[in-house]
């Protein structure tokens, strides 16, 4: 019987997540350009804990209005409930995934049974693969594709005066760090369809996935600092960006280039010097560029690495577990009827 009510994760205050709550919620309805999805499953992305925590992590007056109760998340993957009459893109039925509204404040919706998701933000999920992969490609996958394939737009950049462009892969040497992550593990593949040769960074209990994903080399960085060992690498994609970035630069040749996925690098003075092009880019949402990636896993050449699953009632143990850290490939929320 229908009804204008869903389940969903809702924060009414921020903080840690004991914050996110399992209850009832206004299901949405499709405004001009959006389908309704029954969400299947959602993917589970550093965002998520962010809004949970209220952007604390950034300067105050940096801090976006987030009106309360919200529902945090971006990725999804389920069945077309309904469409706009202005939609000819899907029809009810249609099984789609993708990354709703990003980047946004609060208004992509995930955690829900239903999403109201704009047609030009979703793709046809692969058959080849369920709802739980698909849920857990969309953030970072386009992520890996926009740093290391094609932008795939001409938006200001939030994170620099440029627009930041991919370099040639074919043939180069390519330094992943955080390869066992969600973007790093989709990122060394990329660079293997590309035909890069592949240096992977994370912890020793990584490394038998990432060798089954291709990667040529493997670093165990608790071992060994990277920087110590790699050298005349053309581009390092460090998945964890931040104030440590720069110690990667004494590992680029010449004319090489730096991408951290997060902010916080300040050698600029050291790049120059050392003729190294750092550039970043913010994620966005683009259902063209997902369907193309959703051929790419529908034949097999990118999988995507599940750590673990959770039903979205369990997304509090979902975020503790992401809070331990050391995930291998992506979490992901399951919605059951």
């Amino acid at each position: 019987m229908p009804t204008n009510t869903m389940k969903a994760i809702r924060l009414h205050e921020f903080g840690g997540p004991g914050m996110l709550h399992y209850e009832d919620a206004p299901r949405p309805e499709p405004k001009p350009g959006e389908v309704l999805v029954r969400v299947h499953a959602a993917g589970i992305n550093p965002p998520d804990w962010y809004l949970r925590d209220g952007y604390k992590m950034l300067p105050p007056e940096w801090r976006p209005p987030v009106p309360l109760p919200v529902i945090p998340g971006s990725d999804v993957s389920g069945v077309v409930e309904a469409v706009a009459a202005d939609v000819q893109a899907f029809s009810v039925g249609d099984e789609v995934f993708g990354m709703i509204r990003f980047p946004s404040f609060g208004q992509s919706a995930a955690y829900a049974e239903y999403v109201a998701a704009p047609a030009s933000d979703l793709a046809r999920k692969p058959a080849g693969i369920d709802h739980v992969q698909a849920a857990a490609a969309p953030m970072a996958l386009l992520t890996a594709w926009q740093f290391l394939v094609e932008l795939g737009h001409e938006h200001p950049n939030p994170l620099q005066p440029e627009l930041h462009r991919p370099v040639p892969l074919d043939g180069r040497t390519v330094l992943v760090n955080g390869a066992a992550g969600g973007v790093g593990h989709f990122a060394v593949q990329l660079a293997k369809w590309k035909g890069a040769r592949v240096i992977a960074v994370a912890s020793g209990k990584h490394e038998p996935v990432l060798r089954a994903l291709g990667v040529d080399e493997f670093i165990d960085y608790t071992r060994t600092p990277p920087e110590a060992v790699a050298h005349d690498v053309d581009l390092v994609l460090d998945t964890l960006g931040g104030p440590t970035t720069g110690r990667f630069l004494r590992t680029l040749k010449r004319g090489g280039a730096l991408f951290p996925v997060f902010p916080g690098f300040s050698d600029a003075g050291e790049a120059e010097r050392r003729g190294v092009t750092v550039s970043m880019t913010q994620v966005r949402s683009n259902g063209l560029q997902l369907a193309e990636l959703g051929r790419l896993l529908d034949a097999g050449t990118v999988r995507v690495v599940i750590d673990s699953t959770f039903a979205l009632a369990d997304a509090r143990k979902a975020h503790e577990r992401a809070a331990r850290g050391h995930i291998q490939g992506k979490l992901v929320l399951t919605v059951g009827r």
